[in-house]
């Protein structure tokens, strides 16, 4: 399962962002430091087909897609150098796979900000150089690495790690995080084991006040950076309610999804990962799979051995099989496909598997 890592300086509203997400208790104690240990938690990605589907062909069980977060403790300045307990923070941030950076925007006295006042642009730029700090360390250590190899013999590979290595290394250098730098497949793919910090997709959440507008509003981040507003506060407040009471709530504030469903619908997004369904009796479930898979590797996410005796997959798009009203209605009207193993999924897709045993 791909993880979403939660980083930010202490007390910005990490902790109480995971535990509405995840509804799973942490320690919000108001003080630096107080997670250190990552708290990981498993958070359904909300999709409502899935329970169109399910209505269809009465499952009776259903079983939506999912992503990781993982709570990790408050990044400080001098991080990369150790401060604040950073390494091991830092090496927890390289395990994600993504990055949901949360900015405090929310003034409040009895919540104590570590460099006393309220300042979400010059809280950013301590953890983005932080980060790009640790990967200044990590690039750094592999270009010696890979010069040292070429003063022994050139090899294309080696030539292309190295270009690719310097070009990062000069964008670090110069502020800019590595994410800014395009690469070619082949120089992703050699680069691929680093796991640099500043490499991965980055989604801002400004924590801002109960009261601050969500549909009128400006990031003080700058538009270079993705950023989303959410008043963790009243998220998790929301998270209290029922569902009815949560429809009149939101209705209220003028929005269709909570500040919750649309961060996880965003890092999906942001990961490049699209859902495809199965559905009958016995259960209707939805599978999580990477933009460009093949229907083979699809079949692998059910069963290893289904990859291996892939035939072929029958294939019914989403807005299909609600029209036709199920499988039997859109194989009559000519909306179920079979297709083979160089077929490229697309989200949505509501699929059978024919295999070999």
């Amino acid at each position: 399962m791909l993880q979403v890592g939660i980083v930010g300086l202490p007390n910005v509203g990490k902790s109480t962002l995971f535990q509405t997400l995840t509804k799973k208790q942490v320690d919000c104690a108001n003080f630096p430091f107080c997670t250190i240990e990552p708290n990981i938690g498993v958070v359904e990605v909300p999709d409502e087909r899935i329970d169109t589907l399910s209505k269809i062909t009465s499952s009776e069980k259903v079983i939506p897609t999912a992503i990781e977060f993982v709570d990790i403790a408050g990044l400080v300045k001098g991080a990369h150098k150790g401060e604040g307990l950073g390494n091991k923070f830092l090496a927890n941030i390289r395990e994600v796979d993504m990055i949901v950076h949360v900015v405090r925007d929310f003034v409040d006295e009895n919540v104590h900000h570590v460099d006393g006042t309220i300042d979400p642009a010059r809280d950013v730029e301590i953890i983005e150089i932080e980060l790009a700090m640790a990967d200044i360390g990590t690039v750094d250590k592999r270009l010696n690495l890979v010069r040292g190899k070429l003063k022994s013999g050139k090899t294309k590979e080696l030539e292309m790690q190295s270009g690719a290595l310097e070009k990062i290394f000069e964008a670090l250098e110069q502020g800019k995080m590595a994410n800014t730098i395009e690469l070619t497949d082949d120089e992703e793919l050699l680069l691929s084991d680093m796991s640099l910090l500043t490499r991965k997709p980055i989604l801002y959440v400004v924590n801002v006040a109960e009261d601050a507008s969500m549909t009128d509003w400006k990031s003080p981040l700058g538009p270079e950076r993705l950023a989303m507003p959410i008043s963790i506060k009243l998220e998790s407040e929301i998270m209290d309610m029922d569902g009815e009471e949560q429809k009149m709530f939101l209705s209220e504030l003028g929005l269709e999804k909570s500040g919750l469903d649309r961060l996880i619908t965003k890092c999906y997004e942001l990961l490049d990962l699209i859902t495809y369904f199965t559905s009958g009796e016995k259960e209707t479930r939805a599978w999580t799979i990477a933009r460009g898979t093949k229907a083979p590797q699809a079949a692998g996410k059910i069963h290893t051995d289904f990859e291996k005796g892939f035939i072929r997959a029958e294939v019914i798009a989403y807005d299909d099989f609600v029209a036709a009203g199920g499988e039997s209605g859109a194989r009559d009207v000519g909306k179920l496909r079979v297709e083979g193993k160089e077929y490229v999924m697309v989200d949505g897709d509501v699929c059978h598997f024919r295999v070999s045993t």
